[in-house]
This record gives structure tokens, C-alpha cells and sequence, in this order.
């Protein structure tokens, strides 16, 4: 089923400056390549001298791969706010859709971590009725609409109690 050009526009992408972050979530990457290569070259015997110079090659290719996958991660990641509630949508192969009714939301947070406040960035969580560890977590949303999410959520919920 596809999308109306309005319903494809009221689709929300992160703020170009959550890409600086998820570039800089990647970048662990390099840590189990360079363990991969510094292993491999020692399994192989390889001339002291060289070992160095692999694991440091390795640790740039790891560092390239985690960049290139947070980038991809940051424009893959869009969400919009309707009446019926929150959606999520994540990936480009094996695309995920999360759907928060209005009427399961239980409470939110914005939370603000010393880079993300950098940026002006903030994670919104949002807890839904169910198990204990059901949550939705959307990091790398504008400050300003995770306060205004979290704040719509919130009132539609209030609103829901009163009838």
C-alpha cells in the first residue's frame, strides 16, 4: 500500500545535526575490526613491524564502516505525531514501522545527554502499557519537538481521562 504525496510530506526526518551524533555512535566499529585484524595478523605471523601498521589500517576502516552505517541509521530514521498517536519509522533493507497508539502510551521522558545538549538534540522515551521493558526510544530528535511531543502525548492522554 503506498503513501499519498500528504501523508509521505507529514513524515518527520531528524534534524541534520543528529547526524553528527550517530556518526560518532559508529565510530565503535573500529574497536572489533582493529581486535579482528591485530588477531588475524598475529594468527598469520606476521612481521612485527607490519602489525602496527594492519591494526592501524584496520581501525580506519572500522571507523569509515561505523561513519557510513550512523549516517545511513540518521536518514533512515523519520517519525510523525497524528491523531491516533506516535509512529517510528527506522531502516532502508529491513525497514521497521512502530506504532504507539495514543491509549497505551504510560509516560514519557526527554532526556538530554551532554553531546546532545551540544546540538540542541534530546531523546524522547515512550512508555506503553505491557511488559516492563516496552518502550520506544527516538534519539536524535530536535529538543524543541521532543518537548513538544512529549507535551501533545501527554495532553491527549489528560484528555482521554477526563471523558
Amino acid at each position: 500500500m503506498e503513501s499519498s504525496p500528504e501523508q509521505a510530506e507529514a513524515w518527520r526526518p531528524l534534524p541534520r545535526r543528529a547526524c553528527t551524533l550517530y556518526v560518532l555512535g559508529g565510530l565503535w566499529w573500529a574497536l572489533p575490526v582493529a581486535a579482528l585484524a591485530l588477531l588475524g595478523t598475529l594468527l598469520a605471523d606476521v612481521e612485527p613491524g607490519r602489525v602496527a601498521g594492519y591494526t592501524a589500517a584496520a581501525i580506519l576502516l572500522g571507523a569509515g564502516l561505523g561513519a557510513w552505517r550512523g549516517q545511513r541509521r540518521w536518514r533512515r530514521t523519520s517519525w510523525l505525531l497524528d491523531e491516533a498517536g506516535f509512529n517510528l519509522r527506522r531502516g532502508q533493507w529491513w525497514r521497521s514501522e512502530t506504532r504507539v497508539p495514543q491509549s497505551r502510551v504510560q509516560h514519557l521522558d526527554v532526556r538530554r545527554g551532554p553531546l546532545q545538549r551540544r546540538f540542541g538534540l534530546s531523546t524522547l522515551v515512550i512508555h506503553t502499557a505491557g511488559t516492563r521493558y516496552s518502550a520506544v526510544t527516538v534519539d536524535g530528535l530536535d529538543a524543541e519537538d521532543a518537548e513538544r511531543l512529549r507535551d501533545a502525548l501527554a495532553r491527549q492522554d489528560d484528555d482521554d481521562d477526563v471523558d
